[in-house]
């Protein structure tokens, strides 16, 4: 059964002004699309052709004769969870998610201003994610196609910040895109969802804090 390019969770236009629809249309349409075929290639008559991705990201990590389709898979995850880190409506944290973001950080800001240097820090291409490692929050950048399910961390929340993802909007200032990602579009409301999951947060969220 061959992996699909599954439909993004809003309209193409639906995260504008901040990311416009001829980004989203090449970065989902085709960066994305490609990394589905080119896995669908590599992984026809193999057993990794019957495995979920998060199988496929797990099983290959250490296996440098399989890095390409360790990487095609990790980047089809990977896009997918980024599409769902957004929303058009993101941007607002609930009053628990300031909790834990306070105790860990020390602040929101703080823990917005982490985030955005672990983005603009990570030389060339890669991710910047908000992962629970244990029972704590942390920052993590990863190069490429890395994924930090290959960590045992759970992933919360993540930036794309290979240059397709930000260049025909924001050019080579990356540092606007991450703060406009965090500010306007970061999916809060998910995040809040996978620590409840994870038994991290009660299950009633409070009040919502304008960014």
């Amino acid at each position: 059964m061959a992996f699909k390019l599954l439909p993004l969770p809003y309209a193409t236009n639906a995260l504008e002004p901040h990311i416009s629809r001829r980004t989203m249309e090449f970065h989902h349409d085709k960066h994305h699309a490609t990394y589905v075929d080119n896995l669908n290639r590599l992984s026809e008559g193999t057993p990794y052709a019957v495995m979920s991705l998060e199988e496929i990201v797990l099983q290959t990590a250490a296996r440098p004769e399989e890095h390409a389709i360790h990487d095609n898979a990790a980047q089809a995850w990977n896009h997918t969870e980024f599409w769902n880190s957004m929303h058009p409506a993101g941007g607002k944290t609930g009053n628990d998610i300031d909790e834990l973001l306070t105790e860990q950080y020390g602040s929101y800001a703080r823990f917005r201003q982490e985030f955005v240097n672990a983005a603009t820090g990570q030389f060339g291409s890669g991710w910047t994610w908000l992962v629970l490692d244990g029972s704590r929050l942390a920052v993590i950048s990863t190069p490429n196609a890395g994924n930090p399910l290959t960590m045992g961390k759970l992933p919360l929340l993540v930036c794309d910040v290979w240059e397709h993802a930000y260049y025909l909007d924001y050019q080579n200032r990356r540092k606007v895109f991450v703060e406009t990602f965090l500010d306007h579009l970061a999916n809060w409301e998910r995040v809040a969802s996978r620590l409840r999951d994870a038994g991290v947060m009660a299950p009633v969220l409070g009040g919502v804090r304008a960014a």
